[in-house]
């Protein structure tokens, strides 16, 4: 079976969408306007749950490996992420001070300045990042706080995939029930769960609806309804929440409320308005960006904390649309290095994984 190129083109732009995201509301705190900021978010995380739905299959033991393999390239990862953080500490304290570290840290802005500087290394943030509880790497602060949404992907592709398998002929029940739930959170507030719930009962709608489209394409006549649907909605929302809600958006993302998913809707109809319509015949960068996304994610986390170190020293020298556009080639071209060199640095802790298990199997 050949591979569909528009899975990995959408997944491409998707993950180019993020590090643009992260640009504008990570570094771009700094000098990019608030509606820049707000308008990133068009094309937001909720299509990689739409595509992992439409790819997503029955097969529990497949699904289950495929998710163990990237719990142990999560692993890898984040050990190095761990290493990277402690030995630039040590560097800093020996051959510099806890000042200039201090100082160093002070340009990711208040909120995530280092408070606990020490030779020790925080073993337990290792153990922690493990099991996916997300405490901050102090050097590379955008990585963690991108990490949220793996968390959620693999809460959702167990229980999306034991749907699938066990209750294929109800799926559209279960995309009523997370509606449903997602409805009475949002109606009635006080009661919306923390954790993780909020995230699955909208995400796994996404994720639902996005297997029930798979192989489908959406009738021509339909596509001027949907969009009209879109624009309705967003109408709506204007209208009744006023609009000082278009600069709370991000605000509504964390966890999922009314306005936000609202907001999702124009890039979600869009994915599936142009699957199985355009035909993506040749590889490209995009397309390799979508087949290597997940080391693209762990890359912009760090590329996105780099940039901070340009965007401090030049965001008073020019225009802050001219620093945006510089800075997020630059991010761009950061996270392709980093996702290059960390594909294989995954393949060297594979390997000595493999090492051993051979030894240890003796």
């Amino acid at each position: 079976m050949n591979r569909d190129l528009y899975i990995d083109f959408a997944k491409g732009l998707a993950t180019l969408s993020i590090i643009f995201i992260h640009t504008a509301f990570w570094s771009g705190q700094f000098y990019i306007i608030p509606e820049i900021r707000v308008f990133s978010l068009v094309f937001d995380v909720a299509l990689f749950y739409a595509l992992s739905g439409i790819t997503s299959g029955s097969n529990i033991e497949k699904t289950l490996y495929r998710l163990l393999k990237l719990q142990i390239t999560y692993m890898i990862f984040v050990t190095l992420l761990f290493f990277l953080d402690y030995f630039f500490k040590i560097f800093g304290l020996a051959f510099f001070s806890l000042e200039w570290l201090q100082k160093f840290y002070s340009t990711f802005g208040t909120k995530y300045s280092a408070t606990n500087i020490s030779t020790a290394p925080q073993w337990q943030n290792l153990g922690n990042w493990y099991l996916h509880e997300y405490s901050n790497a102090d050097t590379f602060p955008v990585v963690m706080g991108s990490f949220w949404y793996l968390k959620v992907y693999f809460i959702l592709t167990v229980f999306g995939v034991l749907i699938l398998k066990f209750f294929p002929k109800h799926i559209n029940w279960f995309i009523g029930i997370c509606i449903a739930l997602t409805l009475i959170f949002n109606i009635f507030p006080d009661i919306y769960p923390s954790g993780q719930v909020g995230y699955v009962a909208f995400y796994m709608a996404v994720f639902l609806v996005g297997n029930r489209m798979r192989g489908k394409k959406i009738p021509t006549k339909m596509i001027p309804v949907l969009y009209g649907l879109v624009a309705a909605a967003l109408a709506w929302m204007f209208w009744y929440y006023g609009n000082e809600v278009f600069f709370k958006i991000n605000k509504k993302k964390f966890p999922p409320q009314t306005a936000y998913i609202i907001w999702t809707f124009f890039s979600l109809t869009t994915l599936f308005v142009f699957y199985n319509r355009l035909k993506i015949a040749k590889e490209s960068f995009v397309t390799y960006i979508g087949k290597n996304a997940i080391f693209f994610y762990f890359g912009q986390g760090i590329s996105s904390s780099l940039v901070y170190f340009l965007v401090v020293p030049m965001k008073d020298l020019m225009p802050w649309w001219v620093l945006m556009i510089i800075i997020y080639i630059i991010n761009v071209i950061l996270a392709f290095v980093i996702a290059t060199a960390l594909k294989k640095f995954d393949t060297l802790g594979w390997n000595f994984l493999e090492f051993l298990r051979k030894k240890t199997a003796q």
